[in-house]
């Protein structure tokens, strides 16, 4: 991932951890978080069906859109739990270079 991306990242958890600390009525992430885990979790499960509804039709802008929405969602998830992307980013980093078999047999089961 690039500095860019990483900025975006790091701007839209920041949004959503400001949403959090200062609610509005306005807010659709304060709602979420307002409503708690199940509903946020909820909202996960939801986008990741969609992202697997457009990856099966193949349009490119429908995929794009919805793994968005996919992105912007785990991004609550770990706003919830007050998890900064940058440790989903360490993790990734972790498994560079590892080949995924590899990784999966490493796991602790």
């Amino acid at each position: 991932m690039d500095h860019q991306n990483n900025d975006i990242i790091a701007a839209v958890y920041r949004v959503i951890q400001e949403r959090k600390a200062s609610p509005s009525e306005k807010s659709y992430t304060a709602s979420l978080m307002a409503k708690g885990i199940d509903k946020i979790l909820k909202k996960v499960g939801e986008e990741a069906t969609e992202v697997v509804i457009a990856g099966k039709g193949g349009k490119r802008e429908e995929i794009v859109y919805e793994t968005a929405d996919l992105i912007f969602h785990n991004l609550v998830l770990l706003g919830y739990y007050d998890i900064d992307p940058e440790e989903v980013y360490a993790e990734l980093r972790r498994r560079f270079g590892i080949s995924g078999i590899e990784e999966k047999n490493s796991r602790v089961e």
